[in-house]
């Protein structure tokens, strides 16, 4: 989409400079996206090339015949549903599933060439952020054969409070106790982020939480400190990306 005022400019400079930070080129990824709940931690298992959801409302034409044509990778999902059931997690695979808009628009941009094989993961219903956090312990050993675990959400996210200045100076304060929660200790860091609601102005920026509870995954498939790679200020919200080695 046209851009004049660059409003997205440096979120999408961060996301095309991304895979080179990496300290290889991922064998697979891992996804998991803000739009998509059920019962179970759910896993697309298409083989082929997984359909586009074009699940937004009210864009231009043309961002509805998008195109981005990477692999799924059947013996990821697999591998984490095997990994999640080890753990005692509910878990299913969705064979007819595509990637929705929290998969396709950041790799679309970061993985331009498509050529990286993709599953993305449900979020479980209850949005228990203990829970996600679980699952992406569960999900660690996979950092180790090659794939990246990528959490696709928005560290703030109250689409009603978007454009209103109002919400720049809370939304920064739960930015900063993100951050700190992020770096502490394993342990430390997992108590703090499953009782996420208690910090300072949480709920004024995720009213709900499904756009959070990604970071909890990839937080929970590392056992070391996170730290703050990106960081603005996007339509009066803080907004940041969190990298865990």
């Amino acid at each position: 989409m046209p851009d004049p005022h660059g409003i997205w400019t440096r979120m999408g400079e961060y996301l095309r400079g991304l895979a080179a930070t990496l300290p290889a080129r991922p064998r697979a990824i891992l996804v998991v996206s803000g739009h998509w709940e059920e019962r179970a931690f759910a896993f697309t298992g298409t083989a082929g090339h997984p359909g586009l959801i074009f699940d937004y409302y009210g864009f231009p034409p043309e961002t509805y015949r998008l195109t981005w044509p990477a692999p799924g990778a059947p013996w990821l999902a697999d591998r984490g549903t095997e990994l999640l059931r080890t753990a005692g997690l509910p878990t299913a695979i969705d064979a007819d599933r595509g990637f929705d808009h929290g998969v396709f628009v950041p790799l679309k941009v970061a993985f331009p060439d498509a050529e990286v094989p993709v599953v993305q993961m449900s979020l479980h219903a209850s949005l228990d952020p203990s829970l996600h956090l679980a699952a992406g312990k569960a999900l660690a050993p996979l950092r180790e054969e090659g794939v990246l675990v990528l959490g696709s959400g928005m560290s703030f996210h109250n689409l009603r409070a978007m454009g209103d200045p109002r919400v720049t100076e809370p939304s920064q304060e739960f930015d900063r106790w993100l951050g700190e929660a992020a770096a502490a200790p394993q342990e430390e860091r997992a108590a703090r982020l499953a009782a996420w609601s208690e910090a300072p102005f949480a709920r004024l920026c995720h009213p709900r939480g499904e756009h959070l509870l990604p970071l909890m995954v990839a937080a929970g498939a590392s056992q070391e400190p996170g730290m703050r790679d990106y960081n603005e200020v996007v339509l009066g919200g803080a907004v940041s990306a969190f990298r865990f080695a």
